[in-house]
């Protein structure tokens, strides 16, 4: 597809937080690269333009970036390199072969050199045990890129339900564009957290026999409550050219997916029921969610090739039961038409492993400004 919108391409893209912030900030994803097939296949359904690539980003050769960008002018690169060895919960170990990832990242910078590069991560990043492979990759980047960070920037402050602050690195190359400042960015930063009854109270809750459950992606029909303004937002169709033909059709008619129920034991139900808003069960450790409050982090659990563990998972406000993949995709940001997988397990690694889409919408609209002003001067 010839498109007059700047381009970019999505490195470590997992199902597409980064990239539908880009998407929605005026950008087109052209190709999204990821290892791990099952968060990719989200990018598949919710993105049919973009040309999606998997494979370990360190096998992609310039002769393959020449292919695939079919002599196409990439203006930015987007990604958030795998985490995990940076990450304060967990095992943490310097020595993670993902940690080289950082500098690989960088490495597709120098290759294909485009006008401006966001990169994110988590916080553990900015760690005194971490400082070294940082330093190295920063090291990489090449010397006509003005740098802007490493910075903390929080999804709440973008716009979003839930807690998730990420370290932002953002390159610009100041001759084919207006430069950023630290300031501007933090200056930005002033969107009012949005509560979790304004995100999710019309979300339809997982009652045995009200569901069609046994259809891939389980959907149902929303409640009929007052809508908020984030929740008008997110019910919205897509941009022209995203989002499946499933789920568009089920959206027109006021159905949405993952609405799929957790099976719970009596007895966790009994400890969930008796856990106040805003406190933490004291068996499983999860948070219960208050209609006023936030939501905290949501994590992603590893794959199988991690142990399948599985992170920790709120419970609702009022209901003795965890929180639906659809509620977390709201808290996190994801608009309704985005489609996940048809198993919460992959599901919830997806939305746990994902940059807020608000977040990333945020800071690609201010690159997006300066693309614009340098482009009318």
């Amino acid at each position: 597809m010839e498109t007059s919108k700047p381009l970019v391409i999505d490195l470590f893209s997992g199902c597409g937080g980064l990239g539908l912030g880009a998407e929605l900030a005026g950008f087109h994803s052209l190709a999204a690269v990821d290892v791990d097939k099952d968060l990719q296949s989200a990018y598949n359904l919710n993105f049919p333009l973009t040309q999606t690539i998997n494979t370990d980003l360190a096998l992609v050769t310039p002769s393959m970036w020449k292919n695939i960008l079919n002599g196409k002018r990439i203006d930015g690169i987007i990604g958030g390199p795998p985490c995990q060895g940076f990450s304060r919960i967990g095992l943490r170990k310097t020595d993670d072969p993902r940690n080289a990832l950082l500098s690989q990242y960088f490495r597709q910078v120098r290759e294909l050199k485009p006008r401006f590069f966001l990169m994110e991560n988590v916080e553990g990043l900015l760690d005194e045990k971490n400082k070294p492979v940082l330093d190295a990759a920063l090291n990489l980047i090449p010397g006509n890129y003005h740098v802007v960070g490493p910075l903390k920037v929080n999804a709440l402050d973008c716009g979003a339900a839930t807690s998730r602050k990420r370290v932002v690195i953002i390159g610009i190359d100041s001759s084919s564009m207006d430069r950023i400042s630290e300031q501007e960015i933090v200056a930005s930063l002033v969107k009012r957290p949005v509560s979790v009854r304004e995100a999710i109270s019309d979300i339809p809750s997982p009652k045995e026999g009200e569901l069609r459950s046994s259809e891939l992606f389980s959907w149902a029909r929303y409640k009929k409550v007052s809508l908020s303004e984030y929740a008008l937002k997110m019910r919205a169709m897509p941009p022209k050219g995203l989002g499946s033909k499933l789920s568009l059709e089920r959206l027109v008619h006021g159905e949405i997916s993952g609405v799929i129920n957790t099976k719970h034991t009596q007895p966790v139900i009994e400890r969930f029921s008796e856990t106040r808003p805003g406190e933490t069960e004291h068996v499983s450790r999860y948070p219960r969610l208050s209609w006023g409050g936030h939501c905290p982090t949501l994590r992603a659990g590893t794959g199988s090739d991690k142990g399948s563990f599985q992170a920790m998972r709120p419970i609702h406000p009022s209901e003795p039961r965890v929180i639906t993949v659809r509620e977390a995709a709201r808290l996190q940001g994801f608009p309704d038409w985005f489609l996940f997988h048809p198993t919460i397990w992959h599901s919830f690694r997806m939305i746990g492993n994902s940059v807020s889409p608000l977040m990333s919408h945020h800071l690609m609209s201010i690159i997006a400004e300066k693309l614009e002003r340098r482009a009318a001067a």
